[in-house]
């Protein structure tokens, strides 16, 4: 069983950063693909970006290329979506989630991942 954590979440104006955290609760977190999700009101949940545990590669929805940044500190077994230019449509409860399926690079399939965070909440201001 693998406890997430997600932290970082606010209130920011467009253009604005924010920079979330996903700390587990495991040593072997590194062994891990994680992925973030989001969901907003009325919508479904969305992929948004991933990293692998074997090579470090990531990947990217379309509508976050180029603005939003994953990456991981495997020594304080915590991932990081680092989002700039923020735009109002982001607003969304953030996830982060991790799929136990050691040795193959991460997707963006949400049915893969095993285990989920709480979530935490991003708000964008026109």
């Amino acid at each position: 069983q693998v406890q997430l954590v997600e932290s970082g979440g606010g209130l920011v104006q467009s253009g604005g950063s924010l920079r979330l955290s996903c700390a587990a609760s495991t040593s072997t977190f590194n062994q891990y693909n994680v992925g973030w999700f989001r969901q907003a009101p009325g919508k479904e949940r969305e992929a948004i970006s991933c990293i692998s545990s074997n090579d470090g590669s990531t990947n990217y929805v379309d509508s976050v290329k180029g603005r939003f940044t994953i990456f991981r500190d495997n020594a304080e077994n915590t991932v990081f979506l680092q989002m700039d230019s923020l735009k109002p449509e982001d607003t969304a409860v953030y996830y982060c989630a991790v799929d136990n399926l050691v040795g193959v690079r991460c997707n963006l399939h949400a049915y893969e991942y095993d285990y989920w965070g709480q979530g935490t909440q991003v708000t964008v201001s026109s």
